[in-house]
């Protein structure tokens, strides 16, 4: 008997080929069958009839390396239905440690993914030193899916050097050797690799650029070469996209891939001011790929950058000195006072205190600001920006703006792409996503609490790319595919991904039809009463991880059958 049978569904089985209606029979955590004939009885059984059965989706690039300590869901990603998630990257994360560099990891973070001090202070245990230590306090905490981890360069650079590790001094033949050898022993014990971060865009709350952003060649090399003599392990980066240095970047990862043979996998957008940029990266990835060099890029399916509003971390007023007067009020009485016409005026008149922060400019653009809605728009039209609504009324764009955020009781969201949105439309991300050397990445869940919310992406490339948009977007299949068996192959995670015999029982349900992206609200669920963005989803029926349901009807179940996935894990036909 078989422990699950899930029974007449589509079956979308994360291969690429075509959906079929079959029967899924489950047993000890793995898919035993798949049969377009009726299988025999289940202990459990699910009616799948009118819905889609795919693999559980695969995040490979998220920030839970906190939550996970502290928390058994991993949401807003859970809800999305992906099963399996990938932190530590961009070279950030807890481990290794030395007690003595607590805070300063701590710092980091805050300063690089938005998250509050506070919420990690009182989160994190600190019941390791060790990588290897982390990843059994990780594994002694149940979840509500799989968890893999790279190595943090920066963590490791500074428990290997200390503060010249955090200086950014360069790294001495000895401390290279230690270097070597605690990522040695974290990929022994389960590490995915390691992950580093080369963009001025990463920094400490003070504004200091992180331990790993301009580290030496030598220095990513004999990284590099722990993972060829280990014959293990990803290398994930981080790297600026602008017009000057990132042909250099580019040819500096290549040499690190071409000389240890191991894969590199970096990010790649359509930054707002160097728009052309992603094409050239696309003709050098095809330049490797002819090569055979490992080296491919991580892309994302709808606009990247910040969501503002009041309730959120940042809006075209943050820094105006008459709002930061009421900035520590609740919401509703900032709304209260933000309505009074002197506490208008004087806002709207003042001009922002610059504080140094890199993304300061951005909050006056208002030619690409978008009101997001309760049914959120990712593809606005130009015609419909803060600006172009100003110049319509006759009026400012910080008026129309100002006005904006007061809607919904001060709790609307204003949209703010920085990148694959240049054109006003996302066909340069879809160009980007149809490149045979990109996988889908950058989702960021865990991190970037009050300012954007892209864990939801699954959701979206269901919704808008696979239905809404599947005339000149993408098929079902290719969808799934891309968030499931190619997400997983790219990192190695060979037993996941797909509907098939052997394969491990990550499935989706989903009512295709009716599944509905909502729009992101604050949810104070973090520890010391933090508060981050959610994104709910309804239309998954089912999310189950290992054989168990960890979802049901876009709930929770209460069960926590996810582990932590120690290094890369072969195909069961090569298992076998």
């Amino acid at each position: 008997m078989f422990d699950l049978v899930i029974r007449n569904g589509t079956v979308v089985d994360g291969t690429g080929q075509p959906a079929f209606t079959a029967d899924v029979g489950v047993v000890a955590g793995r898919i035993e069958s798949v049969s377009k004939s009726p299988l025999s009885a289940g202990r459990q059984e699910l009616d799948a009839e009118g819905l889609l059965v795919t693999p559980g989706f695969v995040d490979i690039h998220t920030h839970y390396d906190g939550q996970a300590t502290w928390s058994n869901t991993l949401s807003p990603s859970s809800a999305h239905g992906v099963t399996t998630v990938v932190m530590g990257n961009c070279g950030i994360g807890f481990a290794p440690c030395r007690p003595s560099d607590r805070e300063r990891l701590i710092q980091l973070m805050e300063g690089v993914e938005d998250i509050p001090e506070v919420v990690m202070t009182e989160g994190l245990q600190w019941n390791w030193e060790s990588f290897p230590e982390y990843l059994d306090a990780v594994a002694a905490i149940p979840h509500d899916m799989d968890i893999a981890a790279y190595v943090p360069h920066s963590a490791l650079r500074v428990y290997a050097m200390g503060e010249r590790g955090a200086n950014r001094e360069p790294a001495r033949p000895g401390d290279l050797v230690q270097m070597q050898t605690l990522l040695r022993e974290a990929l022994q014990h389960g590490a995915m690799g390691i992950a580093t971060s080369r963009t001025i865009v990463h920094r400490t709350p003070e504004g200091e650029l992180i331990p790993s952003h301009d580290v030496t060649e030598a220095e990513l090399h004999a990284l590099a070469e722990v993972l060829r003599d280990e014959r293990r392990g990803i290398f994930q980066a981080v790297m600026d996209l602008d017009e000057e240095g990132v042909d250099e970047d580019f040819d500096l990862l290549r040499r690190v891939a071409t000389r240890s043979g191991r894969p590199i996998s970096f990010s790649l957008l359509q930054p707002l001011n160097h728009p052309h940029v992603w094409k050239r990266m696309l003709e050098k990835l095809d330049e490797a790929s002819s090569a055979e060099v490992p080296i491919s890029a991580q892309v994302f399916g709808r606009p990247v950058g910040m969501l503002l509003g009041l309730d959120l971390s940042f809006h075209p007023f943050s820094f105006h000195p008459a709002y930061m007067e009421i900035a520590s009020l609740p919401l509703e009485e900032r709304v209260n006072a933000m309505r009074q016409p002197e506490r208008r005026a004087r806002i709207l008149a003042e001009q922002p205190i610059d504080n140094g922060l890199p993304f300061l400019a951005h909050l006056v653009r208002f030619e690409w600001m978008f009101e997001l809605g309760e049914t959120p728009d990712y593809q606005p039209p130009l015609d419909q920006s803060i600006a172009a609504i100003a110049a319509r009324e006759g009026s400012s764009a910080q008026a129309v703006a100002y006005d904006m955020l007061l809607k919904r009781e001060g709790r609307n969201v204003i949209l703010l792409p920085r990148a694959n949105y240049n054109d006003g439309n996302l066909d340069a991300a879809l160009a980007m996503m149809r490149h045979p050397r990109t996988v889908l990445g950058l989702g960021d869940g865990g991190a970037h609490c009050g300012v954007i919310c892209d864990a939801s992406l699954p959701t979206f490339m269901l919704t808008y790319w696979a239905r809404d948009r599947a005339t000149d977007g993408l098929t079902i299949e290719e969808a799934v595919r891309a968030l499931s068996s190619e997400t997983a192959d790219a990192v190695g995670l060979h037993d996941r991904g797909r509907i098939m015999p052997g394969y491990k029982a990550d499935i989706n349900l989903i009512d295709h039809a009716a599944l509905t992206l909502h729009a992101p609200e604050m949810v104070a669920d973090l520890p010391a009463g933090g508060r981050r963005l959610h994104q709910p989803a309804t239309g998954y029926v089912a999310t189950i991880v290992n054989g168990e349901l960890t979802r049901r009807n876009d709930n929770a179940t209460g069960v926590f059958s996810g582990r932590v996935v120690r290094g890369a894990q072969p195909a069961p036909s090569a298992a076998a």
